[in-house]
């Protein structure tokens, strides 16, 4: 058993569970005592390393966020059980330590130290959404976003709790704005074909940055703008595309629009709408394109009066103009 987790390092999931006290197997793993969690632990790893049949989840790690499914691969997921303990920690501040998959069980090249250790992680808020589940059935899934704090890089374990309630309470002093947390999700909407929009979805989450930009200039093509220009990929100060608008939208013909693409799992929020604006130039309308969901403080940011309103597309209205328009994801292509 060790005493201390590095960030970095690569670990064995018998040394993980030996060392934390926690379950042998799941995503999803607490220590409890009596009746009180001690500290959990957060499994993930890259969809790279697993057929889709196997496992459905979507984990995806974007920066500091770690956009994790909540646990349950068959049917409807809930609330309840282990996945309830996570929400726990906003009140009870207990460490949770962070884990990825490097390589898949199958690579045996790799020995048993397959997981990297990623640090201690928040948990931020969950909301609803839907996936394809192992059996290729549409769900409603529940998505966590944590954020990962790697400031401190060595946490010994006997420290573990002490460590994540001061790393805790200084992030709640440093992100002050809890209205981020309520997550606007479509699950609920009638009328939606969920089964193909998240064909699509999926579809567009495997693309690169740079790939989903240069996807989305050719759909706004497809759709009627003009003048549709990717920027460099670097230093374009938030702005991806720049366009103008077609004669079909005739009253808007030649308004000049700044994008912002956001080939995201994790929710756009209030920051990202405040920074797109501060970015356009004079008389450009701006718009917010992403692959995942808005925050409502995203969306009273992009509408607030007195401001100029940023246009805000979710990853089901992107899905439902592809579709609508048989417009054919070729991910090779760009």
């Amino acid at each position: 058993m060790i005493s201390e987790f590095v960030v970095g390092e690569l670990y064995s999931n018998e040394e993980i569970f030996n060392t934390l006290k926690v379950a042998n197997a799941g995503g999803i793993r607490f220590s409890i005592q009596d009746n009180f969690v001690v500290r959990g632990v957060i499994m993930t790893s890259s969809q790279d390393f697993h057929l889709s049949g196997e496992n459905p989840y979507q984990d995806r790690l974007e920066g500091e966020i770690l956009t994790y499914t909540a646990a349950g691969k068959v049917g409807e997921q809930t609330l309840g059980g282990i996945n309830n303990r996570i929400i726990d920690q906003k009140d009870y501040l207990f460490p949770i330590h962070g884990f990825a998959l490097i390589a898949s069980r199958r690579n045996k090249a790799v020995g048993p130290k397959r997981w990297q250790y990623l640090g201690l992680v928040e948990y931020l808020r969950h909301y609803p959404d839907t996936q394809l589940d192992s059996d290729g059935k549409i769900r409603q899934v529940w998505l966590f976003e944590f954020r990962i704090h790697q400031n401190i890089k060595t946490i010994p374990i006997l420290l573990d709790s002490n460590i994540s309630r001061e790393i805790l309470k200084d992030s709640r002093k440093y992100y002050i704005d809890d209205s981020d947390n309520e997550i606007i999700s479509r699950v609920n909407e009638e009328a939606i074909n969920f089964k193909e929009i998240e064909k699509i979805r999926a579809k567009l989450l495997v693309m690169e940055p740079r790939q989903f930009e240069l996807f989305l200039k050719d759909l706004l093509i497809r759709t009627g703008f003009t003048e549709v220009c990717v920027t460099k990929y670097t230093a374009d100060g938030g702005i991806d595309v720049n366009v103008k608008v077609g004669n079909r939208m005739w009253i808007f013909e030649h308004s000049f629009v700044q994008i912002q693409a956001k080939r995201w799992l994790h929710s756009v929020g209030r920051k990202e709408v405040a920074e797109l604006r501060g970015s356009l130039q004079p008389f450009a309308r701006g718009a917010v394109v992403t692959t995942s969901h808005f925050s409502k403080a995203a969306i009273q940011e992009a509408t607030e009066e007195g401001k100029n309103p940023i246009a805000l597309i979710d990853g089901f209205r992107l899905s439902k103009v592809i579709i609508e328009k048989q417009f054919p994801i070729d991910s090779n292509k760009f």
